[in-house]
């Protein structure tokens, strides 16, 4: 099979592209496992905007997303363009972690295995796998739970807890990842639950875990000077993957 890039007619309009792209996230994590229905927040600071943003409007299933149902917003929760409404705490998350943290794209989901290791007291990730040595240094917490979140002041809050972290552990709430790009965001997403995943089934056998040196983490997490394939082309070449396999097993979100 061979590999499909965007259409070159999406690929020179960011905005087409960055609502594709929106769309499918949407639809990846249904396939994965990662979404509560219609709960839960992808957004995307519009291209060539820093105040606006884009999401699929609340009470849309996350399998159902489309291009052309993404809406934009701005910081005060008004629709700017498109149909539907955006949901309270997404306006009060994402819209201050976009403008304080400079994150284009922030993904906050309470997918299954991050949120149990997020209902622990002790609910931090070990670099004990390549996987998770990736995300080792990379990963804010923020301990106490206040309840939803409501008010602005509480996305700002979050946003100053997240500071230039890639990840943000909430406990007894979920995640939040910040990304450059759609592809980038995701990928962390994904591989983020798949480190959580193994880290809370090896506690549950009981044994100690071994858990990699900080030599090892640092070596993992430089790039190779031969590398021929730069993390930025790795998250393009993972999404446009997945995008593949939404062609097959989810199609319509380019609608």
């Amino acid at each position: 099979m061979s590999v499909r890039p965007l259409p070159a007619a999406h690929a020179v309009d960011p905005v087409t592209q960055a609502k594709i792209h929106l769309a499918a996230a949407h639809r990846l994590a249904v396939l994965h496992e990662l979404e509560e229905g219609i709960d839960n927040h992808f957004t995307v600071t519009v291209p060539g905007r820093d105040d606006r943003y884009l999401i699929l409007p609340f009470g849309r299933h996350w399998s159902e997303a489309r291009a052309s149902d993404m809406i934009v917003f701005d910081e005060s929760g008004r629709t700017l363009e498109g149909e539907g409404v955006v949901e309270l705490s997404a306006q009060c998350i994402h819209a201050p972690i976009h403008r304080i943290c400079g994150a284009r794209v922030a993904m906050h989901t309470h997918q299954t295995w991050a949120l149990a290791l997020n209902m622990l007291k002790n609910n931090r990730l070990l670099p004990a796998t390549q996987t998770a040595a990736f995300f080792h240094g990379h990963v804010a917490y923020d301990d106490t739970y206040a309840g939803t979140a409501d008010t602005p002041a509480e996305g700002e809050r979050l946003a100053r807890v997240i500071g230039d972290k890639r990840v943000l552990f909430m406990k007894n709430h979920g995640v939040v990842v910040v990304g450059d790009t759609v592809a980038q965001a995701y990928r962390r997403l994904y591989m983020l639950e798949r480190a959580c995943r193994t880290q809370v089934l090896a506690m549950a056998t009981g044994e100690a875990i071994e858990v990699l040196s900080d030599a090892i983490v640092a070596q993992v997490q430089a790039p190779p000077e031969n590398d021929r394939h730069p993390r930025p082309e790795r998250d393009r070449l993972f999404f446009e993957a997945m995008m593949r396999v939404l062609d097959r097993e989810l199609p319509g979100y380019t609608d």
